[in-house]
C-alpha cells in the first residue's frame, strides 16, 4: 500500500492552549492563566529597496473566517479550504475558480484533509465528517476533541485527538479499522496542529516528543525514535509535542519540538540525525540543504539540514507573530501577525520583498511549482508569484 503525498496544513499565530488529560495536569494548565505580563513591542519594518517581484496570481475570498487551527490542502491541481464557522472550498489552482463549495453550517475544531476528491473535516461536536466532491457522505463521532487536521490518503482517514490517539477509517464508508495510543503518554497536551503525515509506505504520528512510524494497513508501530528529553520541574515545562505540519526533505523529515527544539529524522532508517534547542512554537520549512524555524521571540535561524550547522540568524522579525515559513526555490516566504508577508534570502536572510495581505494568514505558505499560495484568516486564498 502506498500513501499519497501529504499536505501542509499548520496553524499560524502564537496563542496555543493546553489541553488537560489528567486532573494533576488540568490543574497546572488553568494556573497558566493567572500569570500576567506586558506584551513586548513588534520590530518596527526594515526598509529596504526590493530586489524581487512579489504579487498576486489570482485571489478569491473561499470561506468564512478561518482561525488557527483551520487549514488548507494543496493537491491534484487543487487547494481545498475549511473556515471556522463550517464553509468547505475548492479551487483551481491555475485560475482560483471554484469547483465545489459547501457549508456544514457548524463550527469545525480540525480541517482540512483532502486527496483531491474526498476532504475531511471535524466538528467543534467532535464529528469527523467526510465529503466527496463537496456533499457530505457519513459522519462519525470522535471521543474527544480533535485540533489537528485529518489526513485522507490511500482509501483512508486518519484522525489524531488531542490526547494523541490515532484513528484510522475507512474512506468510502466510514468503517472504524484501528487505533494506535503509544503506552505512557504524557498527561499533557498542546492544543494546536500536531503531527499527521505519510512517508511511502509508513504513517508518521507525533507522540509527545517521539516521532512514531505506523504500519497504515493494521496501525502497529514500525519505528518510535524522540527529539530528545524535555527537562522541567512540571508537566506544562516538559511540554515538548511535535507541532505539525512536518517538513520534508527527501528521505528526511524535519520537525518543532514544542518550546524545545527544531529536528531531523532520517526516515529510511527511523533515527534522529540531529536536533538543536530553540524554544519556538511554529513550524518548520526545510530543503535538501536548509532547515528554517522562529524561535519564541521570531527570531530566524537556518541550519545546515544535512548536520544542523548554524547557516545564518536574523533578529529583525521579533515579537511580530511570525507564521510557519516556506522556502520557495532560492527565496523563503514568512508573514506576520499584521498581515505582511515577507520574502527573504535563503542564503542569508536579507529582506528581498515584502506583500501586505488582507489579514494574517489561517495556514503556513505552501509552495505548489513557481507559486505561493496563501490563506488569510478573512478566508482569502491568494496565489502569489516573486520574479
Amino acid at each position: 500500500m502506498s500513501l499519497l503525498r501529504a499536505l501542509q496544513a499548520p496553524s499560524s499565530g502564537h496563542a496555543l492552549r493546553l489541553t488537560a488529560l489528567s486532573v494533576s495536569a488540568l490543574a497546572l494548565a488553568l494556573s497558566l492563566g493567572g500569570c500576567g505580563s506586558s506584551k513586548p513591542q513588534p520590530a518596527p519594518l526594515e526598509r529596504f529597496q526590493p530586489v524581487a517581484k512579489l504579487g498576486m496570481a489570482w485571489s478569491q475570498r473561499a470561506v468564512g473566517e478561518a482561525e488557527t487551527p483551520v487549514s488548507m490542502a494543496v493537491v491534484a491541481n487543487t487547494v481545498t479550504v475549511a473556515g471556522t464557522g463550517g464553509e468547505v472550498a475548492q479551487l483551481a489552482l491555475d485560475t482560483g475558480k471554484t469547483i465545489w463549495r459547501a457549508d456544514l453550517r457548524e463550527p469545525l475544531s480540525a480541517g482540512i484533509g483532502s486527496d483531491g476528491r474526498f476532504a475531511a473535516v471535524v466538528t467543534a461536536q467532535n464529528e469527523l465528517v467526510v465529503l466527496d466532491r463537496g456533499a457530505p457522505v457519513w459522519r462519525e463521532r470522535q471521543s474527544g476533541r480533535v485540533i489537528t487536521a485529518p489526513l485522507v490518503a490511500g482509501e483512508r482517514v486518519f484522525v489524531q485527538g488531542v490526547d494523541r490517539a490515532v484513528r484510522a477509517y475507512d474512506l468510502r464508508d466510514g468503517r472504524w479499522l484501528w487505533q494506535y495510543q503509544r503506552p505512557g503518554s504524557e498527561p499533557l497536551a498542546l492544543s494546536s496542529q500536531g503531527m499527521l503525515t505519510p512517508f511511502r509506505d509508513t504513517l508518521l504520528v507525533g507522540q509527545g516528543p517521539r516521532l512514531v512510524g505506523l504500519d497504515p494497513v493494521r496501525g502497529t508501530a514500525r519505528f518510535d525514535v524522540t527529539v530528545g528529553t524535555p527537562r522541567g520541574t512540571n508537566e506544562v515545562e516538559r511540554l515538548a509535542d511535535l507541532v505539525g505540519p512536518a517538513a520534508r526533505a527527501d528521505d528526511e523529515l524535519c520537525v518543532r519540538a514544542f518550546q524545545f527544539s527544531v529536528a531531523c529524522f532520517e526516515l529510511n532508517r527511523g533515527s534522529l540525525r540531529w536536533s538543536r534547542t530553540q524554544a519556538g512554537t511554529q513550524a518548520v520549512a526545510a530543503n535538501d540543504n536548509v532547515v528554517v524555524g522562529a524561535d519564541s521571540t521570531d527570531r530566524l535561524s537556518a541550519w545546515k539540514t544535512e548536520n544542523g550547522d548554524l547557516l545564518w540568524r536574523v533578529d529583525r522579525f521579533t515579537h511580530r507573530g511570525l507564521s510557519a515559513p516556506a522556502i520557495w526555490g532560492d527565496k523563503l516566504a514568512v508573514a506576520d501577525r499584521e498581515g505582511y508577508l515577507h520574502l527573504l534570502s535563503l542564503s542569508d536572510g536579507r529582506n528581498l520583498a515584502r506583500i501586505e495581505l488582507d489579514a494574517p494568514l489561517a495556514a503556513a505558505p505552501v509552495v505548489v511549482a513557481d507559486q505561493l499560495i496563501v490563506l488569510s484568516r478573512k478566508g482569502t486564498v491568494s496565489a502569489l508569484r516573486a520574479n
